[in-house]
């Protein structure tokens, strides 16, 4: 009997840049997921000036300069980051919904990890716990996911198809 392959990613191999992408809406929330995120990246050998941050309005605006930085900047992982905290209306559904299905399709179309780190909650008490308090702090964890998709994918080496695929893009 074959033994079974596995392949993982480590937090060894995951020095590279690093975009985090963040909404302003609900900023008294995305700060800390922010700080969280850059706090893990660094704890982790991440160099300052490895890592960019940038600020869009919202949620909603995230897929589009995630896209921008992608053709432009080439990192090696986006996290994006935000808070889409429900409300009264359907709002919350159409924004929530849109910016994570954006999301996953620009991973795909990119071939480069995106972390998702938005919160999408029922209440400010939810956000306030996703963001360091008692459920840990969301922004730290999207980072740790990007690192070690990083590392996941240098395991299958370099990819021709991607490269020019970027170039293509660009």
């Amino acid at each position: 009997m074959q033994p079974i392959s596995q392949v993982e990613g480590t937090f060894v191999d995951i020095d590279g840049r690093y975009v985090i992408v963040v909404g302003r809406f609900n900023h008294h929330v995305v700060d800390s997921l922010v700080e969280g995120a850059v706090d893990i990246l660094m704890r982790h050998g991440v160099e300052g000036d490895n890592i960019d941050i940038v600020h869009v309005p919202g949620a909603w605006e995230l897929p589009l300069a995630v896209k921008k930085v992608l053709k432009v900047a080439h990192p090696d992982a986006v996290i994006a980051l935000g808070a889409v905290i429900r409300g009264g209306t359907p709002h919350f559904e159409y924004v929530a919904g849109g910016c994570n299905a954006a999301l996953g399709n620009l991973q795909l179309e990119f071939e480069t990890p995106i972390a998702n780190g938005v919160l999408t909650v029922n209440s400010i008490e939810q956000a306030i716990e996703r963001a360091g308090t008692k459920a840990g702090n969301k922004g730290a964890e999207a980072a740790m996911a990007a690192m070690e998709m990083v590392s996941l994918l240098r395991c299958f080496g370099d990819d021709d198809d991607h490269d020019q695929h970027a170039e293509d893009k660009a």
